[in-house]
């Protein structure tokens, strides 16, 4: 699984790819890859905690951003750390990636839900056609021989970004004085649109995989009757 080529094809692969590796190459030894790993972790619980406490005051709604960024640099870090020193943890590796991204993607979804802007309901359709998205990322890897880490030209940095900036526009739009009721049917209506995208791909995508695996699929031979 770990040998399988990797197809980075959001927009941001290439300076993402090179930042990273700038960065690991300059890490002091003591840094391993499990301590970024945890790092990204803890970014996920803070981000989810920033969301639900904004319930509390809009301004935590701009912490969103920061912790984001923490949790891309720890969940993104670890494995170019790993290749980097050249001791990559290929299975090791492979299922603790899976691990966290289910939890992080729940946490910060459990967040938003907790957050009085988005109802429960539809960030949980997020968070379970993000996961679901996620889980067939890794299902094509074992089936079809090929890491693809997005989807067309979305991938998870994209992704984060995205949701930073709509943390900000919802703060900055609450904390100028506008109107709760809209701000929250906005923020709804927006997310319950991306749920639905986020489904339907997945659909699509499934769909597609099943068309080309039967093809590859060598056709049923047929028993020849015995003489009689």
């Amino acid at each position: 699984m770990s040998k399988a080529p990797r197809e980075l094809t959001f927009w941001l692969a290439e300076p993402e790819k090179r930042l990273l590796r700038a960065i690991a190459l300059r890490l002091p030894r003591r840094v391993t890859s499990d301590m970024l790993t945890a790092l990204g972790i803890a970014g996920a619980v803070a981000t989810g905690a920033a969301f639900a406490l904004s319930s509390v005051s809009a301004w935590w709604l701009f912490a969103v951003t920061p912790f984001l960024a923490v949790n891309w640099f720890g969940d993104s870090l670890d494995g170019t750390l790993a290749r980097v020193r050249q001791h990559e943890r290929p299975r090791y590796g492979y299922y603790l990636d899976h691990i966290v991204d289910a939890f992080a993607t729940a946490t910060i979804g459990t967040g938003i839900g907790l957050s009085p802007y988005i109802e429960l309901e539809v960030a949980l359709l997020l968070v379970v056609g993000y996961l679901g998205l996620s889980i067939n990322v890794y299902l094509e890897t074992a089936v079809m021989g090929v890491f693809r880490l997005a989807y067309g030209r979305i991938g998870p940095t994209e992704a984060r970004l995205l949701l930073g900036l709509g943390a900000m526009v919802l703060g900055a739009a609450l904390l100028a004085g506008a109107p709760t009721a809209p701000v929250t049917a906005a923020a709804n209506i927006v997310g319950l649109a991306l749920a639905t995208a986020m489904l339907g791909l997945l659909g699509w995508r499934c769909a597609g995989n099943l068309r080309k695996l039967a093809a590859l699929e060598p056709p049923p031979r047929l028993e020849a009757s015995s003489a009689g």
